[in-house]
Parts: structure tokens; C-alpha cells; sequence
């Protein structure tokens, strides 16, 4: 008589095998949750060094997949560029005679701004460079914006130190492992700068909103006072950035919350600075105030 066409898993041993590796593997993973769970309670220096670990050891697959995808992004760009490539051409010999002009004024500028400094005596204080390193991979869903690269604490890189590119800021370290160490993204929620508008110096906030755009909050109450193309710059204030890095442009001034477009784009930036922290006595907190290990506080 033949077999029925439908049978228990209790017909078949290599069935119950199968079934029974199933729960192991499952009350394993059940474990090792609940264990990281309560390492992360009792004992969060030690899990910080946990993840520091497991970001090391994952840093050479995550830099794979961040060049596949980069690789790809290129490949688009490229034959977007080439169908692109006469209004392109048109648009950007009018930005070129327009940066003309602004650049002969900027260097009025700056002959003026160094001259009433002789005068006044100012010195200026340049951040110190720790390191010169590679983004080797970014978050692409989620709700965190985070960025991986190739360094870490025994390369210098701490906690809170900020992160910027040859376009702008990118943001600050988040946590660090041996060789590799984990950025807060000016794009995060959690992530706040004090910036200034370069037109007229007036101060405001910059907050990441999470899908890759930024909210900027004056901090005088009035009228909106931010206009579409507007650039915001660092202002030093808190201590943990140095002033003047280009942060943002204004893409829509109409809302009572402009939104703004970050200038550095860690999925087109290849290589990163990681600076000091411009004032340390300004930007640690206050005496008996608790501190998260492993990360660092906001500006």
C-alpha cells in the first residue's frame, strides 16, 4: 500500500532532527538576548567593550558591502551624468562666473578679517587632527543613522571627537572599538549641532530628522528668518565642534521648521577626518553628572 501523501513529522527521524535543532537554535538565541540584556543593566562599561569587539569584528564585511555598494551608485551616476551632460555644462559655467565674483570678495574679506585681527590681537584656536580614515560602510534603513570607520581607540578615537569631511561635517563619534569605531550622522535623531546662518550670523540649532534631511530651530524668537540657499556654519558654541565647518544648506525656508540638506554625504565620501574636541573644559559636563559609557553627550 503506498505511503500516505501527507505524514506526521513523527514518521520521519530526519524530520524530528530537523525539528529538534529548530528549538535549540531558538533557546540559544533566547539565551544569549536575555544574557545581553542583563549585561547591558548590570554592567554597561563591560557591554560597551562587547560591542566594541563585535564592531571589530565585523568592520572587513562591512567594508565590503559599502564598496559593492558604492560601486553600483558610481555606475548610476555615471549614466545619468552622461544624459545630463549638456544643461549641466550650461548650469555650471553660470555657477563658475558667479563663484568668480564671490570668490574676489571673499578674499577681500579675509585680507580685512586678518588685518582688524593683527590689530586686536586674536588668536584662533585650530583643532588638532587624530586621524585620517576611511567610511567603510553606513546604515541604509532604520531608524539610527550611523557610519562605520576604519579606526579606533588605538588609533586615538574617542567618544564625542567630531567627524568631518572635505565637504562639511559628517558628525561625531557614537562608540569605538580597537580598529574600528561607529559616527553619529548629523542626520540622526539624536543628533543636535549649534550652528550659525553665514548671511548674518544669526544662531540656531540643527537636528537630524531621520531620513536624511536636517530641522533647523532658530534660537531668537521672531519670523522665520531663513531664506532657500542659506548656509549654515558651525558656531563653537558647547565647545565640541569648532567654528566655521560648513554644516547645511536651506532646501525649504517656508515652514515654520526649515528643513535643511547636509553638505557631506558619507554614501559619497570615501575618506574622513576625526579632530579633537575643539574646547574640552567647555564641552565636559558638569562635576556628578552621570555619564552613558561608551558614548558620548550632546553638544
Amino acid at each position: 500500500m503506498a505511503p500516505p501523501k501527507h505524514r506526521r513529522p513523527g514518521f520521519s527521524r530526519r524530520a524530528q532532527y530537523g525539528l529538534f535543532a529548530g528549538y535549540v537554535i531558538a533557546t540559544i538565541g533566547v539565551v544569549i538576548a536575555l544574557a545581553a540584556i542583563a549585561a547591558w543593566r548590570l554592567d554597561p562599561t563591560g557591554f560597551a567593550l562587547v560591542r566594541g569587539a563585535a564592531l571589530d569584528a565585523t568592520a572587513p564585511l562591512t567594508a565590503a558591502g559599502a564598496s559593492v555598494s558604492r560601486g553600483l551608485s558610481d555606475m548610476g551616476a555615471e549614466v545619468g551624468a552622461y544624459w545630463n551632460a549638456g544643461a549641466r555644462n550650461r548650469q555650471m559655467t553660470q555657477e563658475v562666473a558667479t563663484m568668480r565674483s564671490a570668490l574676489v570678495q571673499a578674499r577681500a574679506a579675509r585680507f580685512e578679517n586678518a588685518r582688524l585681527k593683527r590689530l586686536l590681537k586674536l588668536v584662533d584656536r585650530t583643532p588638532e587632527t587624530i586621524v585620517s580614515t576611511r567610511i567603510i560602510g553606513s546604515t541604509a534603513s532604520g531608524t539610527r543613522r550611523l557610519a562605520t570607520i576604519a579606526a579606533g581607540s588605538g588609533d586615538g578615537v574617542r567618544p564625542g571627537q567630531p567627524v568631518r569631511s572635505g565637504e562639511g561635517l559628517v558628525g561625531r563619534i557614537f562608540e569605538t572599538g580597537r580598529g574600528a569605531a561607529r559616527l553619529l550622522m548629523l542626520t540622526d535623531t539624536g543628533s543636535t549641532v549649534p550652528v550659525r546662518l553665514a548671511r548674518n550670523g544669526l544662531p540656531a540649532l540643527v537636528t537630524g530628522n531621520g531620513d536624511g534631511r536636517l530641522r533647523v530651530r532658530p534660537l531668537i524668537a521672531g519670523e522665520n528668518p531663513f531664506r532657500r540657499g542659506d548656509l549654515l556654519l558651525t558656531s563653537g558654541t558647547g565647545g565640541l565642534y569648532p567654528p566655521n565647518v560648513p554644516v547645511a544648506v536651506i532646501t525649504g525656508a517656508d515652514a515654520l521648521t526649515p528643513l535643511a540638506r547636509p553638505l557631506a554625504d558619507p554614501d559619497r565620501t570615501d575618506f574622513v577626518l576625526v579632530q579633537a574636541i575643539y574646547a574640552p573644559e567647555a564641552a565636559a559636563p558638569p562635576p556628578g553628572l552621570p555619564t552613558t559609557a561608551g558614548t558620548a553627550g550632546a553638544p
